[in-house]
């Protein structure tokens, strides 16, 4: 599968070569208004491919694009340190209206990632701006926020994160949800799992998980200037299920409801974009706490002219 990556940034990059090192892609190809960040890039991680797998790099414009199955939209201004995703709104929907029309002229079959914050909102504003079905442009909402929520549940457990089946809901954001309720170990609820191995889950584990989870990027961006490692992985990890067509369950956002407000639920993956939404089964705290999740991104696109 031939992917296109827009944006040249850290995550885009990171996206890109995680994609290599993973071998997800048969060709990649590297946009951006700075193409000689582009092309560094692109050679840069081309001369990584020996260690990996053997997938083809280079940077060019949007006619480069012809052919793509899927096109990663990783570009628009980043977030500052003690910005929420949400103020990123009014900056980034700009840059998306310029950009989408571009990435659909040259691979009009393509699916969309979206990756730039706020996340959600902006898949909400590329599908209305691109026209596609909902299926096919994807944002990749809480699958970072979900990975840390197995990685510190796994840390406490003693257990390997693949191995923990728990999810973040709603908004890629302040608002997001841990699924506590619906977490598993082994088929095992996590709270039962626990309890047999000595590691019980109290309030305050609860709330420093929390925690870590909701405030990790603020620290990271605090600390180096922005997120994207993890996120380079999603990325890859997403393309891959696209390319294999797997039907993987990942925590992405997608337009949900007849409202059209897009946000994260576990949802089944396969080469065509999103197959199908599962509805997990949720506390009574978690179910409002999700409602006002989605009502939050609801009320910030109103009145937003795209």
């Amino acid at each position: 599968m031939k992917i296109g990556i827009i944006g040249c940034g850290f995550v885009g990059s990171s996206g890109a070569f995680a994609i290599a090192l993973l071998g997800a892609a048969t060709k990649v190809i590297l946009v951006d208004l700075n193409a000689d960040l582009a092309n560094a890039h692109a050679e840069d991680i081309l001369h990584a491919t020996p260690f990996s797998e053997p997938v083809r790099i280079a940077a060019g414009d949007y006619s480069r694009l012809e052919g793509a199955g899927l096109v990663v939209l990783a570009c628009g201004v980043g977030q500052k340190p003690g910005e929420s995703r949400l103020e990123l709104l009014g900056r980034n929907v700009k840059v998306f209206q310029s950009v989408v029309p571009q990435v659909l002229e040259h691979a009009p079959d393509a699916i969309l990632l979206i990756v730039s914050n706020p996340v959600d909102i902006m898949t909400q504003v590329v599908t209305k701006i691109s026209a596609l079905p909902p299926e096919r442009v994807i944002g990749s909402g809480t699958i970072l926020d979900t990975a840390r929520f197995r990685t510190l549940l796994a840390e406490h457990l003693d257990v390997a994160p693949n191995s923990v089946h728990a999810y973040v809901l709603g908004e890629h954001g302040d608002s997001e949800v841990l699924a506590w309720s619906s977490g598993k170990v082994g088929g095992v609820p996590i709270t039962d799992y626990a309890e047999q191995f000595g590691h019980p889950i109290t309030g305050d584990v609860k709330a420093k998980i929390d925690e870590g989870v909701r405030q990790a990027a603020y620290r990271i961006i605090e600390g180096k200037g922005a997120t994207y490692y993890g996120i380079g992985a999603g990325i890859a990890r997403i393309a891959k299920a696209i390319r294999d067509d797997e039907g993987a369950v990942l925590t992405l956002s997608n337009i949900d409801g007849e409202d059209g407000t897009s946000f994260s639920l576990p949802r089944v993956l396969k080469a065509t974009g999103v197959a199908a939404t599962i509805q997990p089964s949720l506390s009574e705290e978690e179910t409002q706490a999700l409602k006002k999740s989605a009502e939050i991104l609801r009320k910030a696109t109103e009145g937003l002219n795209y």
